[in-house]
Order: C-alpha cells, then sequence, then structure tokens
C-alpha cells in the first residue's frame, strides 16, 4: 500500500486566532489533550507523522514534545510565534525560525528537517524565506498551498512534490480535492470535519490510484472538542474553527484504517526528492 504524509501543526487551540503571542497567557491551556489524544491512535494504527511544533508550545510543554519524537514520529518547526510569514521582515523571520529551531533540537537532540509556515503563509510575497530556511539547515518546506484562500495559497503552482527556488528545495504541498472541478480544498483541516468523510477518502484513493502520495494535514485541537468557545477576530475563522469538532476523532481513526501514513521526510525520501538518513543542522 502507498504511503501518504501525515502532518499536525502543533499549536494550542487559541494560537490561531490571530491575536497576538502577548495576550496567550489570558487562555487555557489545553495541548496535551489533542496531542495526547493523536499519539493513541497513531500507535494503535501502527502509523507515524509529522509534527511540526510552534516554538512557544515546547517551551510551554517540552515534555509532550519529547514524548511525540520518542514514539518515532518525525520533529519539524511551525516557526516560534505563529506569525505569517508575508508580514515579517527577512530579519524577524530569521529571528523567529532560528528561536524555533535552537528549543527543538534542544529538546529531541535530533536535527529538524521540515518547515510549515503558520497559516501557510510562504506566498508569492514571501518566497524570500526558501533561502533562509535552506540556510538554518532545513531540508524541505511544506508551506505553499497550491491553491487561493482569503490569507494564503499561489494559485497554480504544483499539487504535488516538487523542487521551489534557486536552493531547489523539496516543497510538499497539502493535497486538494476539488468539487465541481473547480472549487479546491485542502485534504485536512476544516475541510474534513465540513464536509462528507467520503469526499477526503475519494480524493486520498484518487492520487493514491494515480501513483502519488496524498499530504493530510491536522491540529491537535480538532481532536479536543471541549476546549472554550472565544470571540475570533474574524468570524469566518471562528465558523471554521468549532465546525463539527466531535467529528475529527472517529473520522480520524477511520482514515488511519483506510490509508497507509507516515512522515512526510519518509515520503519525500521515497519519492527521491530526499537524501534519506538525518542531516546534520546549520551551525
Amino acid at each position: 500500500m502507498l504511503a501518504n504524509a501525515l502532518t499536525f501543526d502543533v499549536e494550542d487551540w487559541y494560537m490561531g486566532i490571530e491575536i497576538g503571542i502577548a495576550r496567550w497567557g489570558e487562555f487555557e491551556r489545553r495541548l496535551g489533550v489533542g496531542l495526547e489524544r493523536a499519539r493513541r491512535l497513531l500507535d494503535r494504527a501502527g502509523a507515524r507523522a509529522t509534527f511540526f511544533v510552534l516554538g512557544r508550545c515546547a517551551e510551554l510543554h517540552p515534555d509532550l514534545v519529547r514524548r511525540i519524537a520518542e514514539a518515532g514520529h518525525e520533529i519539524g518547526t511551525h516557526g516560534f510565534a505563529h506569525d505569517k510569514v508575508y508580514d515579517l521582515t527577512p530579519e524577524a523571520f530569521e529571528e523567529d525560525l532560528t528561536r524555533s529551531l535552537a528549543l527543538l533540537r534542544e529538546l529531541t537532540g535530533q536535527p529538524v528537517r521540515g518547515y510549515r509556515a503558520p497559516y501557510f503563509s510562504i506566498t508569492a510575497r514571501s518566497t524570500w524565506a526558501l533561502p533562509i530556511l535552506a540556510r538554518h539547515g532545513i531540508a524541505y518546506d511544506s508551506s505553499i498551498y497550491p491553491g487561493w484562500n482569503y490569507r494564503y495559497g499561489i494559485e497554480g503552482s504544483p499539487e504535488r512534490p516538487y523542487l521551489v527556488g534557486e536552493s531547489r528545495m523539496p516543497e510538499f504541498p497539502v493535497s486538494l480535492g476539488k468539487l465541481g472541478g473547480r472549487l479546491k480544498f485542502g485534504l485536512g483541516g476544516a475541510y474534513f470535519r465540513i464536509l462528507p468523510y467520503e469526499v477526503t477518502r475519494h480524493f486520498i484513493r484518487r492520487l493514491n490510484d494515480a501513483g502519488q502520495p496524498a499530504m493530510f494535514y491536522s491540529h491537535p485541537w480538532e481532536l479536543d472538542p471541549d476546549q472554550p468557545r472565544v470571540a475570533f477576530p474574524r468570524r469566518r475563522a471562528a465558523l471554521t474553527h468549532y465546525f463539527r469538532l466531535h467529528t475529527t476523532e472517529p473520522r480520524f481513526s477511520r482514515l488511519l484504517s483506510d490509508f497507509r501514513f507516515t512522515t512526510a521526510a519518509e515520503v519525500l525520501e521515497g519519492l527521491g526528492l530526499l537524501r534519506a538518513g538525518v542531516d546534520q543542522p546549520a551551525s
């Protein structure tokens, strides 16, 4: 059975509200609830995943991050403060990246090979970030959404793994489904809860039947339906954030039984886009 990439953006439920890190202390910390559920489900299915960990989460919950790494999952970086890359200067981006890398490398004792930008925010305005990633030892990126969204995306970019930029860095985009042949949506996240499960299954099967691995993404908080309800600055974001959270766990369990999943790095290695083994971090 073809292996697909399974990824989690590791952030607590309030970290994507777009309110800024200065206010995060106002909210209940619940990362362990969803993260431990994800780990148990993966263990039960014998699956591995890539966890793109936010640096602030690593600061607050070092034992949780260590536990995930010790279970054999890949640890990537999601940056430190969950800022959109295109809202940062190159200098601020580099500072955010290096801070997160130092934490994750210290906690796990392993190099960090993969990066995913908060909000998939490497867009046409922020491809300048790619050579910075390469300079700091990042071996692949998973930040370019191959479609349009009001916060992110590069319409027309490849929908399968490819080499991007002058550095020829492997890019592993989130897989897309299409409704009516035109409306694109990512395989994972809120779409996994909004659309019937059979839609996600159909498009992963179609990719696999064509010999292509799928990239699925989720967040630990999507496995925590009892999280607090708060007002979001963007009403649209609130609607998708809380929509049918109670369906995530049973659907995710079903997904793990229907398909084979492993880390993003392992899939890229199998495609010949990433050197097998573990790279040494940049100094």
